[in-house]
């Protein structure tokens, strides 16, 4: 019996060791990005390029290419960055949009944008309707910004959102602003003839 009871106290200070060591593991020391360092001359932790480097890919390209594909793509970024308004909408944009706005906006926005998304409805505070006057008349800049920096208790999501995909939530935001305002008149003539027809056909 004494044994037994060595044996399960030899037992259990080697689980606790082992659970000390697995935290140690979880815990491990790091520098995070713009902190101090005695390491290094300047006193940071995170290191300069070197002179003459050229950025090759960044983001998920850079995981899924080995940067084969990604040399163009931090000028692509730039120019993203720099623009002031939605470059030319076409279905690809569109569709882009929308699968960025189904993953990182519908579940507080809503699929139409009115902000009654899930999220919200199961009580988190509710975000403005796109479909307020405020902001159909805001700039194309603004959703960008947005999108990028957070506001009010929305967080950024620059970090998760390339630029150029920021352009295509935003043009899809505009899709669905036409799509809850949009009058008759600025329907296709077939479309406006399906209306006049009305839900039974011709009459």
């Amino acid at each position: 019996m004494s044994r037994l009871l060595a044996s399960c106290a030899c037992a259990c200070l080697l689980l606790a060791g082992c659970e000390r060591h697995m935290h140690d593991m979880y815990r491990q020391p790091r520098y995070d990005r713009d902190e101090a360092s005695a390491l290094f001359p300047d006193g940071r932790a995170d290191r300069p390029a070197p002179a003459g480097a050229v950025p090759v890919a960044a983001g998920t390209l850079a995981a899924t290419s080995s940067g084969r594909a990604g040399r163009d793509l931090p000028t692509q970024w730039q120019v993203a960055k720099d623009s002031a308004q939605l470059p030319a909408i076409t279905s690809t944009l569109l569709a882009r949009g929308q699968e960025r706005y189904g993953i990182y906006c519908l579940p507080c926005h809503s699929p139409v944008g009115d902000g009654d998304g899930p999220v919200v409805r199961r009580g988190f505070p509710r975000p403005p309707s796109y479909h307020e006057q405020r902001l159909r008349d805001a700039p194309d800049r603004h959703f960008y910004d947005v999108i990028s920096k957070g506001y009010g208790i929305m967080h950024s999501y620059g970090d998760r959102v390339a630029p150029a995909d920021r352009w295509a939530i935003v043009a899809y935001i505009r899709a669905l602003q036409l799509s809850q305002n949009a009058s008759a008149a600025q329907l296709p003539p077939a479309v406006r003839a399906k209306l006049s027809d009305g839900p039974g056909g011709k009459r």
